[in-house]
């Protein structure tokens, strides 16, 4: 009869995605093969990298050690790159600690130690014992000493790199893609004048306005999702004004930022959204999927035309562009995309650009994941964006959302999240910087007729 994991499917693609999007071959189960370190060594030993996964009641908690396992008994070797994780069971949130660490193995235990050569965690099979020192328990954020645990079960990593600054880079990937996400979960707008931020996608047919919505989505729900429809015609997929909330996949609760999608823009005249229908998008009267006409834009006639509060209204614009065809773009295109502009500048709202497709996007961001660099491949389409749009070079994006993937990237969920962040941090200023009689109409959620 096989030997199978007690990780569920979520848990084992959380632990694979950590690592890399590599394949873990189950080698070690203590219920199966015996709680001892020589029932481990005889199946672990030269097997090179390997992950050890401790079962307790409520939480998973494991080591990583790059190479192969130490032999019974031999001196300290150097310190190698080896990080330690923990998660709550049946979820994919996983809390990591990097440590350059020696391991050791005697007759009765596996042993982690630092620097300086104290113990930081260890494992004795024959007394289903591990022990979690101080300093790493603060970091997985649980309280030290020694515990009994379930089961323990030791994998083979298949598929990853023999590079410490590899390891270092992914795990620290993990740590900030989990930073990010709190920082957005925790999101409020600008002394609570809204209650929820509106962000307008607008670009050209197949830029890949839906594909960014999708891929928010995907972020905070744990798992790809296809919600906003897209498509590779050229003329626009897209028919219907949407309004997407966007739910934390925790809970299901909507977060304070919705994404609102529109038809494409068209180089053609009487093609694609129609240029007049920009200021009612803007003021917030268009209800949601409402189906655009090319040819003739809404009128407050329209049965469902609204007359909304200022908290409806749009609050942020991004100009979404295919970083590839932004040197191609026609006269034509470049006229519509400035048309838009004068509307959007009208408006005052905040204003970002977002180029998508970006191929080399493990090189756009810097190691410590805290601030996007703009690689040299990027320059040309950057100075002509900020040529043609008048937009701040650190209010261009880059971006590579989620398309034919079917497993997330945490590096790719960093630059997801950074970008939102960053347009958040632009309505931010949008709001802080309205005139007072502004503030006062937004806070008192006033009924104007703005849209007459």
């Amino acid at each position: 009869m096989a030997v199978t994991t007690r990780l569920t499917w979520n848990e084992e693609k959380g632990l694979q995605r950590l690592l890399g999007n590599v394949s873990l071959s189950l080698l070690y189960k203590s219920s199966v093969h015996g709680c001892s370190i020589k029932d481990m060594l005889e199946r672990c030993t030269l097997q090179g990298s390997t992950v050890t996964v401790i079962y307790l009641d409520k939480i998973i908690i494991g080591a990583f050690i790059l190479g192969h396992y130490p032999q019974e008994d031999r001196d300290f070797e150097k310190q190698t790159s080896s990080f330690h994780f923990l998660f709550k069971k049946n979820t994919t949130e996983i809390t990591t600690a990097f440590l350059n660490t020696a391991p050791k193995i005697t007759s009765e235990e596996l042993t982690f130690y630092s620097s300086g050569y104290n113990k930081i965690f260890s494992l004795t099979p024959h007394k289903c014992h591990f022990f979690l020192a101080t300093l790493l328990a603060k970091i997985l954020k649980v309280r030290p000493g020694v515990f009994g645990y379930l089961e323990c079960e030791v994998f083979r990593v298949e598929g990853i790199k023999d590079d410490g600054g590899y390891i270092r880079r992914i795990t620290g990937a993990t740590e900030r893609r989990s930073t990010l996400l709190a920082e957005l979960r925790n999101y409020k707008p600008y002394a609570d004048l809204v209650s929820e931020i509106h962000i307008l996608l607008l670009g050209p047919v197949g830029s890949g306005k839906s594909s960014f919505i999708n891929s928010v989505k995907s972020v905070f729900r744990g798992h790809m999702t296809r919600q906003a429809a897209v498509g590779s015609d050229i003329t626009s997929i897209t028919e219907l004004y949407r309004i997407y909330s966007i739910k934390d996949g925790k809970d299901g609760t909507s977060l304070p930022f919705m994404l609102c999608d529109t038809m494409g823009l068209d180089e053609k005249e009487g093609v694609g959204l129609c240029v007049d229908d920009i200021p009612h998008i803007l003021k917030g009267c268009m209800p949601d999927r409402y189906h655009f006409n090319p040819q003739k834009p809404i009128t407050s006639r329209h049965p469902n035309f609204t007359s909304p509060s200022l908290g409806d209204r749009i609050h942020c614009v991004a100009y979404v562009l295919d970083i590839n065809c932004i040197n191609n773009l026609t006269s034509e295109m470049v006229v519509k995309l400035k048309q838009v502009k004068e509307e959007v500048l009208n408006s005052g709202v905040a204003q970002v650009a977002l180029l998508t497709k970006v191929e080399n996007y493990h090189e756009v961001l810097q190691d410590n994941f805290l601030n996007m660099k703009k690689s040299v491949t990027s320059q040309s389409q950057i100075m002509e964006v900020q040529k043609i749009l008048n937009i701040p070079i650190y209010n261009i994006l880059l971006v590579d959302n989620y398309a034919s993937d079917w497993e997330p990237d945490p590096l790719k969920d960093i630059l997801i999240l950074s970008v939102l962040k960053q347009m958040l941090q632009a309505v931010d200023d949008y709001l802080e910087d309205l005139p007072p009689q502004r503030t006062d109409e937004v806070a008192r959620v006033s009924q104007l007729s703005i849209c007459d």
